[in-house]
C-alpha cells in the first residue's frame, strides 16, 4: 500500500490538465459595407455571416453568402449588387480564413487587439490580407468586431464609366459576430 501512494504522489505533478473548448462558433454574425462615393451613399447589411475559430491554433474562418445582403437605395441596386458586380450566381459566397498572429490566452477574460491574415475572397478573387480586428473574451464567449477596406479592383470588380461617381473604388467593411463554444 505504501508503494502505490508513493508512486501516486510521484505521478501527481505530472496529471493531464482538463481539456479546453477549442472551436468556437458563430452561427449568425452582422457584416454591412458602405460605398461613399460622390453622387451617391449606398449601404447593406447582412445577419447571415458564420465563423468559427480554433483557439488551441488560433486559426478562424468566417463567410457569408453574397446574396442575403439587404439594405441598397432600391430592389434595381440589389439585383445589380448581385448580377453585375457579385455575380452571386457564380461566386456565392465571400470569405475570410486564416490565422491570428498575436498570441492569446483565449480561457481568460480580456479586450485584445490583434491581426488576422489570411486570405480575403471576393468575386472569386483571393488576396492575403491583414485585417486588424478587437476580440473581446468574457465568461467563455468571444466576441469579434472589425472595419476595413475592400479595393474593388483588387477582386477584378469593375465600376461602368455610367455609374463611376455613384460607386466608390473602396467598399468600406463592418462586422461583429458572437463565439460561442462549440457544442
Amino acid at each position: 500500500m505504501p508503494f502505490i501512494l508513493i508512486l501516486f504522489a510521484l505521478l501527481l505533478p505530472f496529471r493531464l490538465p482538463a481539456p479546453q473548448q477549442t472551436l468556437f462558433v458563430a452561427k449568425t454574425g452582422n457584416i454591412q459595407f458602405k460605398s461613399e462615393a460622390p453622387l451617391e451613399l449606398i449601404e447593406a447589411r447582412s445577419a447571415k455571416m458564420k465563423g468559427v475559430i480554433n483557439t488551441a491554433e488560433q486559426t478562424f474562418a468566417f463567410s457569408v453568402p453574397n446574396n442575403t445582403f439587404e439594405g441598397f437605395n432600391s430592389a434595381l441596386q440589389r439585383e445589380h449588387f448581385n448580377e453585375n458586380y457579385m455575380e452571386s450566381n457564380k461566386f456565392p459566397n465571400s470569405s475570410f480564413t486564416g490565422k491570428i498572429i498575436e498570441s492569446i490566452d483565449f480561457s481568460v477574460d480580456g479586450t485584445h487587439t490583434v491581426r488576422a491574415k489570411g486570405k480575403l475572397l471576393v468575386h472569386g478573387v483571393e488576396q492575403e490580407r491583414i485585417i486588424k480586428a478587437t476580440l473581446q473574451i468574457k465568461k467563455g464567449v468571444i466576441s469579434v468586431s472589425s472595419n476595413f477596406t475592400v479595393p474593388l479592383a483588387d477582386h477584378n470588380i469593375t465600376i461602368p464609366k455610367i455609374v463611376y461617381q455613384k460607386i466608390a473604388e473602396e467598399i468600406q467593411v463592418d462586422l461583429n459576430a458572437v463565439l460561442q463554444p462549440q457544442s
